[in-house]
């Protein structure tokens, strides 16, 4: 390894390349998020073990039953792929520390035990052959090794547990090829980055993989924000990772989570928040005991699928970042340079208006076949005046009109604020 930097040269070293190690992120807007390991055979939540209290020799006896069909990583890959994702994120090793790699750390692996198979390398291949970029997810907090807790206090058990977590992270980064995010989860029990080693070992890390990008769970800013469980936009690059059900990161019975799992337009309000405002959306599935997506995931990403490919040009470009404000209630919407993408949320069915809009427009249409729509301008407020009687689009019920001016567009924001007499207003 080559000399340590000190944090401050470390992060101006890592700030310089940013830009370029960034670009393919910052057009990919969408990637699937995995959380697989043997939790999935309990159904209930991926904190299981610890949640309830399960004895170590009872969850350890699970390990043998875990099987996963091959071919099983092909079936995530093909959804990503056919949902609009650019990239992926696998669960290498989630907080119980069964590892899913051919690890030399510990006999607690899908080599091992279980399928005895490389879940990680086959997990790669797929990636590979659907041309979408690689993540490893990889938890800092381990209940299973046995200085997972008393590294906190006890200095000889942190050297070991560090030399094991370090000895994991290598291992990821030398054995499948070019790697492109390395996704760290739950920095505990150590209260800061020189507990964990993370200069250290984020250095080795881009040693390993120069062009990798990691995020900011091992208690050093690193390169993105990681908001989770709901998509709040971050004065930096950021990706929001969401759950599909609300319910848990692992499997859940389909039947029980279709109520809370989202559908085409839940899906895409959050990429529609991501798209406005220069961040990602790491939308998560939890595969069943044998690997299967999950049923109630299937067609909702597909139908996201089919939505994208008509309307890529709304979603994969660099936006600007920029709040509309209240354009109306039937709308909400992005931009890029001089364009205003307007999303609809629901169909007008008759001539429509656009309040605060100060700059000129020069045309508007309907995307994807850029069907020319008339308009009057007047009074900070647009009207589209031949809108068709029912929303165009089949899927997903969301619209995409698109308004072009001659230069970037200003918005003032509403014109008519109501007082406030001792009330709340709604």
């Amino acid at each position: 390894m080559t000399e340590l930097l000190c944090k401050q040269d470390y992060e101006a070293a890592t700030a310089a390349t940013r830009d370029e190690r960034m670009a393919w992120f910052r057009e990919a807007r969408f990637g699937m998020f995995v959380h697989f390991g043997l939790y999935a055979m309990y159904g209930r939540n991926e904190w299981v073990w610890a949640l309830e209290n399960i004895p170590k020799d009872e969850y350890e006896a699970r390990a043998d039953a875990f099987q996963p069909r091959e071919g099983c990583p092909r079936e995530w890959a093909k959804l990503a792929s056919e949902a609009g994702m650019k990239y992926m994120v696998l669960t290498t090793k989630h907080h119980e520390g069964f590892c899913l790699w051919d690890t030399k750390m510990t006999d607690w692996n899908s080599v091992k035990r279980g399928p005895k198979r490389d879940i990680v390398a086959e997990y790669v291949e797929a990636c590979r052959e659907f041309g979408l970029k690689i993540g490893f997810y990889h938890s800092l907090m381990d209940w299973h090794h046995p200085d997972g807790g008393t590294c906190a206090y006890d200095m000889d058990a942190r050297r070991r547990f560090l030399d094991y977590t370090q000895g994991c992270v290598r291992e990821l980064m030398t054995n499948y090829g070019k790697i492109d995010v390395l996704w760290y989860d739950v920095p505990e029990p150590m209260k800061n980055f020189e507990g964990w080693e993370s200069l250290q070992m984020n250095q080795m890390v881009r040693e390993l993989q120069p062009g990798i990008i990691i995020n900011n769970r091992s208690r050093l800013d690193e390169d993105l924000g990681t908001p989770e469980g709901h998509v709040s936009p971050e004065e930096r690059d950021w990706e929001a990772c969401m759950t599909f059900n609300g319910i848990s990161w692992g499997y859940v019975d389909s039947n029980q989570a279709l109520p809370d799992s989202y559908n085409v337009r839940g899906i895409l309000r959050m990429l529609l928040t991501a798209c406005g405002a220069k961040g990602n959306l790491l939308l998560n599935i939890g595969p069943t005991p044998d690997g299967s997506v999950p049923e109630e995931a299937i067609k909702p990403l597909q139908d996201t699928g089919k939505w994208i490919a008509k309307h890529a040009e709304v979603v994969y470009p660099v936006s600007d970042r920029w709040r509309t404000g209240q354009l109306g209630g039937w709308v909400n919407a992005t931009r890029r340079g001089n364009k205003m993408y307007v999303w609809t949320k629901i169909w007008p069915h008759e001539p429509a208006g656009l309040g605060g809009i100060m700059t000129p427009l020069k045309s508007a249409c309907l995307l994807p076949d850029r069907t020319p729509l008339t308009f009057e301008q007047a009074n900070q407020r647009i009207l589209l005046t031949n809108l068709p009687k029912e929303c165009p689009d089949k899927i997903a019920n969301m619209a995409i009109i698109e308004l072009e001016f001659d230069e970037p567009p200003v918005h003032k924001g509403c014109s008519r604020q109501p007082a406030l007499h001792g009330g709340k207003q709604h």
